[in-house]
């Protein structure tokens, strides 16, 4: 029985010894873990929310709706904006409601619902929605001012019933529209800003390369450029500051002198001109004939197609007052003025189409440009109808007259010539956004919409985590087994 005991008392004393090392390690390690997981706290920034924003393009002929993103974080104040969603409004421009103005705001209806299904939930009742009219709604408003404002009442209307944050409908300027046009174009062209995957970050282009806007529309057409020097009349001035940078730049915008607008007057003045009831028509087919009346429920007369291209470009010509500009190279028509041109330009919407269905947006030079017109101009309607059956039979007759008023206004008007007619670019879609003026209206805004600080939570390097963590397993395992010891003892 004594030998027994001496013999276990040597090894009690070397688990007792044992456990005493386990327990210092356990409360070595556990320090450690306390200290790792008190020490270098950091600031962890999380991702930046998504923002969203509607615009409505409520143009002279079709109301268009785009849905924009960007994250909440921007980049020098400005967002970093990309385009969800586009959705054409079904029928013609709000201005058509004028004997309606209910209708104007139940046919944006389609589009808002489709818009709200691209945006969460959650989000919806943050979101600004805007709707700018254009050309048309301005000649509306100079007909007739009160039924203008029923037809922007009526849209109010029907976006209240929506979960949005509605800011208004309102109608842009000539100049507002043009300028922001320009903000569209430059900001998809990457001209303001362009994300470094090196640098991990947004940069300005060293070379910026910033472009001009064309813009054709049913009503209105606008030029917008950066001239050389400074824009001596202030009234076509414009100045932004977008993404830590002023631009100073030259936009005009002609009221009456859109694509839809010139084809009433030319028939306006070839009627004037020729008392016949059965008027020759230069720009139209030849075997196309079209009636029109002179007054509503009044008599009518028929215009005839003649196929002829240069006496389209003569009665062009007769819709602009070049003389107005006497000897002035700082001019355009009208007596407008403008600074010279200069730099690329990007033509879209009307000019953009026009030429497309000729195939004339490949840059091709001005001679073969006007060599194709002239051509396509002496096809007769037997020619044509066969030859484009899906073609929507009231716009194929009038593809030569399009044609020949965007050679006048480019080149007669905006004084474009041989060689820098190279300089323009026939475009209307840059990556998948769609060129226009929402865009860069929704831009322009968000310098107004405040930044939102990027949310973060208190957490620690990676590294320091990962330390931390596996120290307390250590002390867990540790102690784990200095407690089946002492149970075992």
């Amino acid at each position: 029985m004594f030998g027994f005991s001496g013999a276990f008392t040597p090894m009690l004393t070397r688990k007792k010894s044992f456990i005493s090392a386990i327990v210092g390690t356990l409360v070595a390690l556990s320090i450690t873990a306390l200290v790792l997981s008190l020490v270098r706290v950091e600031d962890v920034t999380l991702p930046p929310t998504v923002k969203y924003g509607m615009v409505f393009d409520a143009g002279s002929s079709h109301t268009s709706l785009f849905v924009y993103e960007w994250d909440s974080d921007k980049e020098n104040n400005t967002g970093v904006v990309s385009q969800t969603l586009s959705c054409d409004v079904q029928g013609q421009g709000i201005s058509s409601y004028a004997n309606n103005p209910p209708e104007a705001g139940n046919s944006l209806r389609e589009c808002l619902d489709k818009a709200l299904q691209v945006v969460p939930a959650e989000k919806q009742r943050d979101v600004p929605v805007y709707l700018g009219a254009t050309a048309g709604m301005r000649l509306l408003r100079e007909q007739n001012s009160s039924v203008t404002e029923q037809v922007l009442a009526e849209v109010a209307k029907t976006m209240q019933e929506y979960p949005v944050a509605f800011k208004g409908a309102r109608i842009l300027t000539g100049e507002e529209e043009g300028a922001y046009g320009w903000i569209t174009i430059n900001y998809l062209l990457d001209s303001f800003t362009k994300y470094s995957p090196k640098a991990h970050t947004w940069l300005r282009p060293e070379t910026a390369n910033i472009f001009g806007a064309l813009d054709l529309g049913g009503a209105s057409t606008q030029i917008t450029f950066m001239p050389e020097g400074s824009v001596l009349s202030q009234n076509e001035a414009s100045e932004f500051t977008l993404y830590g940078y002023s631009y100073k730049i030259y936009t005009h915008s002609y009221l009456c002198y859109g694509q839809n607008e010139m084809l009433k007057r030319l028939a306006k003045e070839l009627i004037v001109s020729s008392p016949s009831t059965r008027i020759q028509h230069p720009c139209y087919p030849q075997g196309y004939s079209e009636s029109v009346e002179l007054a509503p429920g009044g008599s009518s007369v028929t215009l005839e197609g003649r196929g002829n291209a240069s006496a389209c470009l003569a009665a062009l010509r007769k819709l602009f007052n070049f003389s107005a500009c006497g000897h002035s190279q700082h001019c355009s028509f009208d007596g407008v003025y403008q600074p010279p041109i200069r730099g690329q330009f990007v033509a879209f919407s009307a000019f953009y189409y026009n030429f497309k269905f000729l195939n004339l947006t490949e840059g091709q030079p001005l001679a073969v440009v006007r060599e194709a017109i002239e051509g396509f101009c002496t096809r007769s309607w037997e020619d044509l109808s066969s030859s484009y059956p899906k073609e929507n039979p009231k716009r194929l007759p009038k593809y030569c007259a399009n044609a020949n008023y965007i050679l006048t206004l480019l080149l007669d008007a905006y004084k474009f010539n041989e060689s820098s007619w190279n300089n323009i670019i026939f475009q209307m879609k840059a990556g998948s956004a769609d060129v226009g003026w929402t865009l860069g209206y929704m831009l322009n805004l968000t310098n107004m919409v405040p930044a939102e600080a990027p949310a973060s939570l208190k957490g620690h390097r990676p590294s320091l985590w990962a330390a931390a963590i596996t120290f307390i397993i250590l002390t867990l395992i540790l102690g784990l087994v200095a407690l089946l010891l002492l149970l075992w003892l």
